[in-house]
């Protein structure tokens, strides 16, 4: 409930204000016809907004929810305003029930905004008769410095320019279910807002005969009336406030709509500056983070392409070299087996030459043919003699891979002739061909 004493000025307080006006002079310097230094700052989130007016200060709020409409207005939406007087901004304002200021406060900016239709509320439908969007505009007030009519107007039209309110769609079985898009996957949508109606208080002195405009919280104290007209850049009247007091004229009451109309032109063009700018700040927001994410996104291909590339040709290098350390270390086995099987022919070789006796006593035609060359030519092929081919076709690509890898001779210089004779194959058809030579010269003779 809202304490009924406020702060009263004495009487040399009064008389003082009351002569500077007279001179045209108010006491903070400005002159009748001027506001105070108007400040306009938007929050983090969309639909906030904090106007500064002097000493003055109030903080906007909008939000929205789906609700039933009305049954009389089943196709359009609806829009609220509700206003809190904080202990913080006046010591005459008590928390718990609104007093008669709040609720004349939120009446003046709701008639001036529903009345006037600045909001299209039809655009707020979804579903007809079943769902539609609420709007609603929570005005604090931080720092009561006078004029708290003008100040709220302003914070109200300014949190619903950066209002969004997130998109729906409808759909299901019945087509009735609507869906709500989280703002991450669709963009919120605006307001459809035609026009600003700016509230422009006058507060009236004497018998009426001196006005001024945004009063402050002295002047209020002193005044004898006050005057709000609600109109829009155009210079329609949207709404006119006459709160009690003392009489006015009809000509100082068109006198002051076209003050007002002049006024509500250069608030309406600085609430769009800054409205555009806060959008502009928000959309540069949203453009500097892309790159930060979006190429993020489109290189991580072809980093790992170019990380796989450069394993697989790690991978064929390495199994290359293997391989060839592989071929390598098999030809120098095979070397080796076949070093071990001529040095063990050998060693036979040596040995059987010592026996004595055998075909070459049976046959009187066979003339040096050794056993030791007729059990040797029974063997079979060495594989050194059958993998000849593939060594030497094994041998350059070593060499050409691994230069330090060098084929081996096959015989050491220092072996024997013997040896060298042992291991070149020789069949037995070989040692019986002189025999049938023989022959065939002697038949011819005879």
């Amino acid at each position: 409930m809202e304490h009924q004493q406020r702060w009263r000025p004495t009487v040399n307080e009064r008389e003082f204000i009351e002569r500077a006006l007279q001179s045209d002079l108010r006491v903070d310097g400005r002159r009748p016809f001027d506001f105070r230094r108007l400040k306009i700052l938007f929050g983090r989130e969309d639909g906030s907004a904090e106007v500064q007016l002097g000493d003055t200060r109030v903080m906007g709020y909008a939000t929205a929810q789906l609700v039933q409409p009305y049954k009389d207005r089943p196709n359009e939406g609806s829009l609220a305003i509700f206003t809190e007087f904080s202990p913080m901004a006046d010591p005459a304002f008590e928390p718990g029930r609104p007093g008669e200021s709040a609720i004349e406060l939120g009446r003046v900016i709701d008639r001036g905004l529903r009345e006037s239709r600045a909001v299209d509320m039809e655009s707020l439908c979804v579903v007809a008769g079943k769902h539609v969007w609420s709007i609603r505009v929570d005005l604090h007030i931080l720092d009561n410095g006078g004029n708290l009519i003008d100040a709220a107007n302003i914070a109200a039209l300014a949190a619903l320019s950066t209002f969004r309110r997130p998109e729906c769609t409808v759909g299901g079985e019945d087509g009735q279910q609507v869906t709500i898009h989280d703002p991450e996957v669709r963009d919120p949508l605006p307001l459809t807002i035609h026009h600003l109606p700016i509230a422009v208080t006058f507060a009236y002195f004497g018998e009426g005969n001196i006005m001024v405009i945004d009063p402050t919280y002295k002047e209020e104290a002193v005044m004898g009336g006050r005057m709000t007209a609600t109109i829009n850049s155009n210079g329609d009247v949207c709404a006119i406030q006459k709160a009690g007091g003392e009489g006015v004229m009809s000509s100082v009451i068109m006198q002051c709509l076209r003050i007002a109309s002049v006024k509500a032109a250069d608030i309406t063009s600085k609430i769009k500056n800054e409205v555009s700018t806060y959008t502009s700040a928000k959309a540069l927001q949203k453009v500097k983070r892309l790159p930060a994410t979006v190429p993020q996104k489109d290189n991580v291909p072809d980093v790992a392409m170019k990380e796989s590339t450069d394993g697989a040709l790690e991978r064929q290098s390495t199994k290359a070299s293997s391989d060839v350390r592989q071929i390598s270390k098999g030809d120098e086995d095979h070397q080796n087996k076949n070093s071990s099987l001529t040095v063990d022919r050998t060693a036979k070789h040596k040995q059987t030459s010592k026996f004595v006796g055998g075909p070459s006593n049976w046959d009187p035609y066979s003339k040096g043919v050794s056993l030791s060359s007729l059990r040797i030519s029974q063997l079979p092929e060495p594989l050194s003699i059958v993998k000849d081919n593939k060594q030497e076709d094994v041998e350059p690509m070593s060499t050409e891979c691994n230069p330090e890898v060098k084929s081996k001779p096959r015989f050491t210089v220092g072996e024997p002739d013997e040896t060298q004779g042992a291991i070149s194959p020789k069949s037995l058809k070989d040692a019986v061909k002189p025999k049938h030579k023989r022959k065939k010269k002697q038949h011819n003779k005879n």
